[in-house]
């Protein structure tokens, strides 16, 4: 008699991510450490037997999507499936939120991302396991890429040591823990070998990468690193406090055959008055020296920026310098926010606080001064030629291919269409632009590269 086979059931786990892409790596390396448990990724909530929701608790919007997010999945968890909330809002919440939302399993804080494995192993793991957030991931630790293979996003450093006023990401990452070179360049490495060929370097604040190390590395070494300097793929600088721009990290970045003249700069408001308020180092006058600096070096270069609106005490006065500011046009790109009051920084118990109506007439204003500054920019590139990354089919349109300039990070920039000509798919191809819309590109893909063409601004 022939004995029957028992098949072992599948394992599978459903991930939701919120907020920035610093958080989207955390995302990858928990999948990663559920492979390495043996458990595999589904994309349908209802089939998984373990719900994994990873959480932003950055600002009120943020937490709500997250919290709406939980209350959501929790109608799919299937009986004997569970349910665990990691990341920034069980940092912040663990009492709370074990108290509210009683359908939920188990909470994960920022530091404690290799507790999932115990979890996923069933050895009667705690409920809430939230500790000092000073865990530090590094090249060995297990992770799955939800980007396509061809772009990926490398976290440097951990958590920040600044003291911004209005800011709760020390309370939630603890202070600045910075990867060595050598494990930054292995990661690198690895993923360049896997066909990425778009790298995006994020931290809090990329600019005070090493500081808190004792061999003397910066960001500076960083980028003349050869894995990272050398080669045909893209590095783009995400996150990069003006203070900490100086002449040697532009002689690295001119250096370089891959870094790009990208700068992503969160001056987060103009005012120097604000700006002190705020407990940021700039002022005005040290804000402009800089973007005077940036542009002299590379003409071309694109600048992105955020700022802050209705920041507590923000005059008519200090608002209308902001607003006239950003219609000089100094940026490529920028993001703005309503200020966020957020209990236990030293903004929410600052008089004078802004009424909401207020903080979001301010926020329509700098967004319509921007778009226009935006048109214009993009305008300027019309038969120009330039490089851009081939994503592929378009989400807008099956009949037409989606890429990024080099001057367009993913999810924040705006996109290239191609209308004419092809190029495969997590290919750096030549494209001539043919129009512009108002954050958009649209243009013309060419057969080869022409001679003397090279990386970088238009």
């Amino acid at each position: 008699m022939v004995k029957k086979t028992e098949t072992k059931k599948e394992k599978l786990i459903y991930l939701a991510s919120f907020g920035c892409d610093k958080n989207l790596v955390d995302s990858e390396l928990m999948l990663g450490l559920a492979a390495s448990e043996g458990w595999s990724s589904t994309v349908e909530p209802q089939k998984a037997d373990v719900i994994l929701v990873n959480t932003c608790s950055f600002i009120n919007d943020a937490r709500e999507e997250s919290v709406d997010a939980i209350l959501e999945l929790a109608q799919h968890k299937r009986r004997k499936a569970r349910l665990i909330v990691a990341g920034c809002l069980a940092q912040r919440y663990p009492k709370e939120l074990a108290k509210e939302l009683p359908e939920v399993d188990h909470f994960i804080g920022t530091g404690e991302l290799p507790y999932l494995k115990e979890i996923l192993r069933g050895v009667k793991p705690e409920r809430v396991k939230v500790g000092r957030p000073d865990y530090l991931p590094d090249a060995d630790t297990p992770r799955i890429l939800s980007t396509p293979p061809y772009t990926a996003f490398v976290k440097i450093s951990e958590g920040c040591s600044s003291a911004c006023s209005y800011c709760v990401i020390p309370q939630l990452r603890g202070p600045q823990k910075s990867r060595t070179i050598d494990d930054i360049a292995r990661e690198v490495e690895r993923l360049l070998a896997a066909g990425a060929v778009e790298l995006n370097l994020v931290g809090q604040n990329l600019g005070t990468y090493g500081d808190d190390l004792t061999d003397g590395s910066d960001l500076t070494a960083l980028l003349r690193h050869p894995v990272i300097a050398r080669g045909n793929h893209w590095v783009r600088l995400l996150y990069l406090y003006p203070q900490r721009i100086t002449p040697a990290l532009l002689d690295a970045i001119a250096d370089s055959e891959t870094v790009l003249p990208y700068f992503d700069l969160p001056i987060q408001h103009i005012d120097s008055g604000i700006l002190k308020a705020m407990h940021r180092p700039d002022s005005e006058k040290s804000t402009r020296a800089v973007i005077d600096m940036i542009r002299k070096r590379f003409p071309g270069a694109a600048l992105r920026t955020s700022l802050i609106v209705g920041f507590p005490g923000e005059t008519e006065k200090q608002f209308a310098r902001l607003l006239d500011f950003v219609r000089e046009g100094h940026f490529d790109r920028l993001g703005a926010f309503t200020y966020s009051q957020e209990e236990h920084t030293a903004a929410a118990a600052m008089p004078d606080q802004i009424p909401e109506e207020l903080k979001h007439e301010r926020l329509a204003l700098i967004m319509e001064a921007q778009k226009e500054v935006s048109r214009a920019r993009l305008a300027a590139l019309r038969g120009k030629l330039v490089e851009v990354l081939v994503e592929g089919i378009s989400g807008e349109s099956e009949f037409l291919i989606e890429g990024r300039l080099w001057s367009q990070a993913p999810g924040v920039d705006g996109v290239t269409y191609i209308v004419e000509g092809e190029a495969e798919t997590g290919s750096i191809a030549p494209l001539r632009v043919k129009d512009t819309h108002d954050y958009d590109i649209f243009g013309r893909i060419l057969k080869r590269k022409p001679k003397g063409f090279k990386l970088g601004p238009a």
